[in-house]
């Protein structure tokens, strides 16, 4: 079973995506740099003062949709797309009754009951999620002035196919941002289509031969992040971003 179509997996992403700081770190110690990743993503790696009116953005591997809503805040129109239908459902919930209840485990059996809740000032009228493959994205989709791939490279099994579609689906000038640990595990992709990640090639060599035909490297950002497990037991990472732009 894809493990993102799982309870354990669905309640961690809506405590990463939504959780306060509180409710994700109850301890007065620890890595907090690492809260709010998925709106970080977007604060961090954006630039809001040269998008066109009436942008249009894309948000491939959106999981349970937070960066797709803080895009809304400054693009007309953002489509999240996410292989996981459990993820989707949610984030769809989320858009349209703007919370949704779920479960953060504590200890063992233990859980706590939470709501996720939509942000203020974002615009879930100008979002739309549906289930995709970022490996064959659908017919149709048009292009974008922003495309976003959050910790997503790393868990797909064909990643350069998704980078092969990537001019087509942007705009002259538009801003491609592109997250990832780059955590290669062969249970996602297998070794001979991973981007790097080994002897003689770094995966940020691998994106950069991949990508420079048609876009401009713009800048580079270290995002740290963290997903709670229990209330004694994390994961902390660090996410290399790369912020580039479609050459005309």
């Amino acid at each position: 079973m894809n493990p993102y179509e799982t309870e354990k997996l669905l309640n961690e992403y809506l405590l990463f995506h939504y959780g306060a700081p509180e409710e994700v770190l109850p301890w007065d110690i620890g890595p907090r740099e690492g809260l709010d990743y998925a709106v970080r993503c977007v604060t961090e790696c954006l630039d809001a003062s040269n998008l066109p009116e009436g942008a249009r953005a894309l948000d491939v591997g959106c999981a349970v949709g937070r960066s797709s809503f803080e895009l809304s805040r400054a693009c007309s129109e953002v489509v999240g797309i996410d292989f996981s239908r459990r993820f989707i459902e949610a984030a769809e919930a989320l858009r349209g009754g703007g919370s949704l209840g779920y479960l953060r485990v504590d200890e063992g059996d233990r859980c706590s009951k939470l709501h996720a809740r939509i942000p203020a000032g974002v615009r879930p009228d100008r979002v739309r999620f549906e289930v995709g493959d970022a490996c064959n994205l659908r017919d149709g989709l048009g292009a974008f002035d922003v495309v976003l791939g959050a910790n997503l490279v790393d868990r797909l099994p064909a990643p350069r196919r998704f980078l092969d579609a990537l001019p087509s689906l942007m705009k002259p000038g538009g801003q491609l941002i592109l997250t990832s640990p780059y955590t290669w595990l062969t249970d996602y992709t297998a070794r001979d289509e991973w981007l790097g990640g080994h002897e003689g090639m770094s995966t940020t060599e691998a994106l950069a031969e991949a990508l420079e035909p048609s876009f401009t490297l713009v800048g580079m950002k270290e995002l740290p992040f963290l997903i709670r497990e229990h209330a004694r037991k994390f994961q902390w990472s660090v996410a290399q971003g790369s912020i580039w732009r479609r050459k005309p």
